[in-house]
């Protein structure tokens, strides 16, 4: 059995007692980087056994893992920050698991688009999650599609990209769309600036972008 494990995005009371129950009853524990999730477990005074899981290995150590799995075995997968899946490892486990037939339960918990889709002031009973933009290939052709979309669209950026993002919805939505753009949800800094994506690339480029992005644009008319 996978259990997929959401981990604190920053406040580490949105660590669930579901979720360390799940931790203290795996034999083994997936996790993107072993540092960042052995340094959770040890605040919460919780042992476990960690493997690495990420981009870099996850096909080579996947077919083992779903065997173990097949087996018997109890599993959590834990990313750095959320819930693993959203722009972090994990579909390509979780598909292999289904295609084997073990079973896998996902616990409900931190995410950060939600909480910024909520708080936008944007219509959210119907919207389009992004994640991260292609940095190059590609990039162009969703932007446009953004522009055109009729729902609320939902992204994440890094601040280092930040103004080229809001430069670029400036040039494809136009500077009137409004947007809302939240960073550092759940922590000590958290924000949530809203107005149209020209007001918003104007104070980002008179104050520095700090900590991570989440973006949310409303739908074309």
């Amino acid at each position: 059995m996978l259990t997929v494990v959401p981990t604190p995005i920053g406040n580490l009371g949105d660590f669930t007692p579901r979720a360390i129950e799940a931790i203290e009853g795996a034999d083994f524990v997936l996790a993107e980087d072993t540092r960042t999730t052995g340094s959770l477990l040890r605040l919460k005074g919780v042992e476990a056994r960690l493997r690495p899981f990420h981009a870099h290995n996850e096909h080579k150590v996947l077919e083992e893992v779903v065997s173990s799995l097949a087996a018997g075995a109890k599993a959590c997968l834990c990313s750095d920050a959320g819930t693993p899946g959203i722009s972090d490892p994990g579909f390509l486990l979780v598909r292999a698991c289904v295609e084997a037939g073990v079973d896998v339960t996902c616990l409900p918990g931190a995410t950060a688009f939600v909480p910024a889709l909520v708080v936008s002031g944007l219509p959210c009973e119907r919207f389009v999650y992004e994640g991260f933009l292609p940095h190059k290939k590609g990039r162009q052709t969703r932007l446009k599609g953004i522009a055109a979309e009729t729902r609320t669209t939902v992204l994440y950026e890094s601040p280092h990209r930040m103004v080229k993002l809001l430069g670029e919805l400036v040039e494809h939505c136009g500077p009137e769309r409004k947007a809302s753009v939240s960073r550092e949800l759940s922590k000590k800094f958290e924000e949530t600036r809203r107005g149209t994506v020209q007001e918003l690339l104007a104070h980002f480029e008179a104050h520095a972008p700090k900590g991570e992005f989440v973006v949310v644009v409303a739908g074309a008319d």
